[in-house]
């Protein structure tokens, strides 16, 4: 086992392109870190450059104590688990999983012992004698892990590997990834673009944005206090809600459109950095958990008015899409969103739509106007134009 060090390491291609910007992590011994962002964003190739698929242009990467950038792939000590799983049709489970130590020439007996033992840990003990072409995909996937775990490496390296599974196997197979990973305790690199996936499995997440390190902590970390906008709209299902808004004088309120919401003491002890942005425009950020229906809310409370468009019934919550006359926030690429408009700032600014997460049993419905309670000591608070949240 060793640890990862990433130290202000980028890529740069011939053509010019920086694909990673000074990019520094560390991943301790045993610990599952996850690097996540939306598609381009550089994870993939930063995962390559651990495993040495790619060449580094600058900086210094560790594995260990030792310093691995002219070290060639086969003699790093990893062991990479690929989105399409690469296994060999013609060989059985069993032949698969022992194909690394084969090629290593490790003796039979061990090669057996290893085999079997990691079989049962990843239950496929019945299946040693099928075809790849016999199992499901989650079994498939199982035996790509088999294939690494078996080469005892001292850094696990995982692509996107469930990313072929259906929505139900994809659930089941993220609790097996971690159970495993947690048992044989080798520091693992994973890489996914579902941020559900990485809040879920990671001990800590890393957040890529075109090559750059937005954030990397604990997961709950990211939700409650992100960095900066891309963070706050990136991490959370369904998005925070982003609504440009001005600040009152004295910053004891905020109006949102043409709504006005008082803020509590507790805003300003948890962000006192609020206080010098009175009287100025900032960005808004609201969980959708925190709009719930103000049915029922207590003399005084704080509400947000709005119309109902679309309402989404899953059972245990109803998902509220709402419109209000306030301009929303969007951070993606504008092409990944067609039908939004560009504002000046190169920012997608759409008339105030956002999503409230209420009660199942409500009646509403699409055309009704409704209000929503604000639990205004959780808003998020972000300066318009860094863009980063306003705390201190």
């Amino acid at each position: 086992m060793a640890p990862i060090t990433i130290d202000r390491v980028g890529k740069v291609y011939p053509n010019g392109y920086e694909a990673i910007r000074e990019l520094s992590l560390d991943v301790a011994e045993g610990e599952f870190m996850v690097l996540v962002g939306p598609s381009g964003c550089g994870k993939t190739t930063a995962l390559r450059m651990v495993a040495g698929l790619e060449e580094i242009t600058s900086g210094t990467l560790r594995i260990g104590d030792r310093v691995v950038n002219n070290v060639t792939s086969k003699d790093r000590d990893v062991a990479m688990v690929f989105q399409n799983y690469a296994l060999y049709p013609h060989m059985t489970v069993a032949e698969n999983i022992a194909f690394a130590l084969k090629l290593r020439r490790v003796p039979r007996a061990e090669t057996q012992r290893k085999v079997v033992e990691a079989a049962a840990i990843l239950g496929l003990t019945e299946w040693m004698d099928r075809k790849p072409g016999q199992l499901s995909g989650g079994q498939r996937q199982r035996v790509a892990m088999g294939r690494a775990i078996v080469r005892d490496p001292a850094v696990f390296l995982m692509d996107e590997p469930l990313s072929n599974l259906d929505a139900k196997l994809r659930v089941q197979m993220r609790s097996e990834v971690s159970r495993i990973q947690r048992r044989i305790g080798v520091a693992t690199l994973y890489v996914t673009h579902d941020q559900t996936e990485a809040m879920t499995m990671g001990d800590r997440v890393a957040v890529l944005r075109s090559g750059t390190l937005q954030q990397c902590d604990h997961p709950q970390t990211l939700y409650d206090w992100p960095n900066n906008l891309f963070v706050a709209a990136f991490i959370g299902s369904p998005a925070m809600n982003l609504f440009e808004a001005v600040l009152s004088p004295d910053a004891s309120s905020v109006t949102i459109g043409s709504q006005q919401i008082a803020l509590p003491e507790q805003v300003h002890r948890a962000r006192p950095g609020v206080r010098a942005y009175g009287g100025r425009g900032v960005v808004v950020g609201i969980r959708p958990e925190d709009l719930p229906a103000a049915d029922g809310a207590a003399p005084g409370s704080h509400t947000l008015r709005a119309e109902a468009v679309l309402v989404e019934a899953l059972g245990s919550e109803l998902l509220v899409h709402f419109s209000i006359d306030a301009e929303r926030v969007h951070v993606d690429s504008a092409q990944d969103n067609p039908n939004d408009e560009l504002d000046d700032s190169g920012e997608l600014a759409v008339r105030g739509e956002g999503i409230a997460r209420v009660q199942p049993r409500l009646r509403i419905r699409a055309g009704d106007r409704t209000e929503f309670l604000v639990h205004a000591e959780r808003m998020h608070f972000f300066d318009r134009e860094t863009q980063q949240a306003i705390v201190r």
